[in-house]
């Protein structure tokens, strides 16, 4: 007689559900994870029992275990199972019953089981990603902190007069600590001391290179609040000519003041020579 198997996964225990291809349950028991417990439960069944299972955390161990022992393994789309979804009673042996009752009806919303390679390709990529992610939020925060005391920079700090620059901000110990911080988890800790092996760029043609070199120091001044290089602030509005008719229904009519009241400017008023409303 045929069974079907469906495990409801979790991180330290897993519920196992074994159901007659009658629909009767079987086997509806509570497990720690691993392959002995998990073999006592379904050890005793015939190769190529078809098990089903939910791509929860930590699967993949459970996969290879069943491709190890001759079982037919069934990965479940969990955003795709709504019978699990939507069930009045939900609990784990309702759960492991579900999958194993889909199973036998074949109506398990199946994704695919990636080789092992696959998988491990897939991990790394994945902690590229996010090593990726961590080291630009750690590097915005830090040009936050300078930004927070006036200092900009546009280019980056991970080069050597980028790491001098950032090594010589008067920072307070706080500040200066968050810098740290972050510097040692992105592995830049104490490079502001290592020497720029980069060249240096050659000075232009025609020009000195002392110019070339207050041009370069000019560029990476310090964005002090007044500062004519960066902050724009001291520089007034420049006005245009159709700045004054904003919000005026007839720019040649008079202007409101505090010499003439609010209705002096309505044409039918004027024309009646109305003295007040």
């Amino acid at each position: 007689m045929s069974v079907y198997v469906g495990i409801d996964v979790h991180r330290k225990r897993s519920q196992v559900a074994i159901v007659t291809e009658n629909g009767q349950v079987q086997l509806n028991k509570n497990t720690v994870n691993g392959t002995e417990p998990l073999l006592r439960l379904i050890g005793d069944l015939p190769s190529g029992t078809p098990v089903a299972f939910e791509a929860a955390f930590g699967w993949s161990w459970l996969a290879d275990l069943l491709e190890d022992y001759g079982f037919d393994a069934h990965l479940v789309h969990p955003l795709r199972c709504n019978a699990i979804a939507s069930a009045r009673l939900k609990n784990d042996k309702v759960d492991a019953a579900i999958l194993a009752q889909l199973l036998r009806a074949d109506l398990l919303p199946e994704a695919w089981i990636a080789p092992t390679r696959v998988r491990q390709l897939r991990a790394l990529l994945r902690h590229r990603i996010s090593l990726v992610r961590l080291g630009t939020s750690l590097r915005n925060r830090i040009h936050a902190v300078a930004a927070d005391h006036g200092y900009d920079r546009s280019a980056s700090y991970r080069t050597g007069p980028g790491r001098g620059w950032l090594a010589e901000l008067d920072l307070p110990p706080s500040s200066r600590q968050i810098v740290t911080d972050c510097l040692a988890v992105t592995g830049r800790a104490g490079a502001a001391d290592r020497p720029d092996r980069r060249r240096a760029a050659p000075a232009r043609q025609g020009r000195p290179a002392s110019q070339d070199t207050q041009d370069a120091a000019r560029r990476r001044g310090v964005h002090r609040p007044g500062h004519a290089g960066r902050d724009r602030r001291h520089q007034p509005v420049r006005q245009r000519p159709q700045a004054g008719l904003l919000g005026r229904a007839d720019p040649d009519g008079p202007r409101l003041g505090p010499d003439r009241p609010a209705w002096a400017h309505h044409p039918s008023k004027a024309r009646r020579g109305c003295g007040g409303p």
